[in-house]
């Protein structure tokens, strides 16, 4: 009977062990050009990821994973938004204090949006208010601009830095405060902010994602080296897990409840969704020291991550190694 017990645990083991969802490298996609690397953002319905590259953008065809063109000639480029009804996309220009606005077809620049805020960083397209929202860390503001006209029609004040913000397509904005160690609820239609959720432990809150079907948030914590789980209705942080150093963004797979927080340690922290209060860690995927900002193709469930190599023991690039690191699930 023991032996009976024992091997079916063993086979338990073996089934639970092959069924499970790991990521492992598929190709590394080499894309020209140096400098500083920020956001990555995909494109679903184009098949197009956005890599923001110092003074320039790389457009990579998610088909066929090759390079297939550049929008250059900006400042300091970070976050990258598209509205797609329109064929637009808009880009944050820092340095300039400007969004650049661009056709998607032909990667040509449409039109500069001067800003009246500071530091244009993250950006994203509220598809309820049909507008889109650049967020300026050093105004603690966020600036709102019709993708029609191409011209700023508002601006949102913050309580705090802004980083990462997600929309809700109803109407609702969530925007992490880096310095504050909160989240905004910002109505997209009023242009205000209507709450604030404390996200106590987390600390230095970076990479946001959303869960819509639960109503849960998931926001990445440099601090306390931890992602929360937030319960949108009530702003309540029901589960903290631990993760990685130097997390920047985080994205959550709705197909196969995956949340995943991309580290700048050189690893990527994978997590199950049991329930929408319930998530258990199942993979720590070795990457690359600073691949911290990652996108996820929702077609394929496979991982991008933007990096370069560096001198050893600096904080500088080594020219010509720029790259898209791509990961598979296999199941």
């Amino acid at each position: 009977m023991k032996k009976a017990i024992l091997l079916s645990l063993l086979v338990a083991g073996l089934l639970s062990r092959s069924s499970a969802q790991t990521f492992v490298l598929d190709k590394t996609i080499a894309v020209p050009g140096d400098g500083g690397y920020d956001y990555v953002f995909i494109d679903q319905p184009n098949h197009h990821l956005y890599a923001s590259h110092g003074t320039a953008v790389n457009v990579i065809d998610l088909q066929t994973e090759k390079v297939i063109g550049t929008i250059s000639g900006m400042k300091g480029t970070h976050g990258i938004a598209i509205v797609s009804e329109l064929n637009r996309g808009f880009i944050t220009d820092g340095r300039a204090n400007a969004v650049v606005a661009f056709d998607v077809n032909t990667l040509q620049i449409i039109k500069t949006i001067p800003l009246s805020e500071k530091g244009p960083d993250g950006i994203i397209y509220d598809p309820a208010s049909k507008k889109i929202f650049s967020f300026e860390g050093d105004s603690n503001a966020a600036s709102v601009i019709d993708p029609q006209s191409l011209t700023q029609v508002g601006t949102v004040k913050l309580s705090g830095a802004p980083e990462f913000a997600v929309s809700d397509g109803s109407g609702l904005i969530y925007n992490n405060l880096e310095d504050k160690s909160s989240l905004d609820v910002i109505d997209a239609n009023t242009m205000k902010v209507v709450k604030n959720y404390p996200l106590n432990p987390c600390g230095g809150p970076t990479g946001l994602a959303i869960d819509k079907a639960n109503n849960r948030l998931f926001t990445v914590c440099r601090l306390n080296k931890g992602m929360s789980v937030v319960d949108i209705a009530t702003g309540k942080v029901v589960q903290t897990l631990p993760i990685g150093a130097g997390v920047d963004a985080v994205v959550y797979d709705a197909d196969n409840k995956l949340v995943i927080a991309s580290n700048g340690d050189g690893t990527t922290s994978v997590f199950k969704q049991n329930t929408a209060d319930s998530y258990t860690a199942i993979q720590t995927l070795a990457t690359q020291v600073r691949a911290k900002t990652m996108a996820m193709d929702m077609s394929t469930h496979k991982l991008y991550f933007s990096v370069a190599d560096y001198q050893s023991g600096t904080r500088t690039v080594i020219p010509g190694t720029f790259k898209i690191l791509v990961y598979k699930l296999v199941k």
